[in-house]
């Protein structure tokens, strides 16, 4: 889809709901909405809806972050805990390995 044809109201109603789809733990989404608005909401010059779009691309983006930086964490302290955590590392586990490297 090319944004540049749609107006602006319709800009803003579409980057409001991609901003409501990743709230239902689709930050994939997230991700989406503030690469594909960022020229809109930063770049443009000033127009009505403007400030609105720049909101939503900057909790789309922050909201991105978040998820991204507790995807990161839980992988990485899963994967060094696993065998610490006996049973329970096993049952969260998918694969479970036969043995340790």
């Amino acid at each position: 889809m090319d944004l540049n044809r749609l107006p602006n109201d319709k800009k803003l109603q579409l980057c409001k709901w991609y901003f409501k789809v990743g709230c239902l733990l689709l930050p994939f989404v997230w991700a989406v909405n503030s690469v594909w608005f960022f020229k809109e909401a930063f770049v443009k010059p000033q127009f009505e809806e403007q400030k609105q779009i720049k909101k939503y691309v900057i909790l789309s983006g922050v909201g991105t972050l978040v998820w991204a930086t507790a995807l990161t964490t839980w992988a990485v302290a899963f994967q060094l805990q696993r065998v610490a955590w006996g049973a329970t590392g096993d049952a969260l586990s998918f694969i479970v390995p036969l043995g340790r490297a």
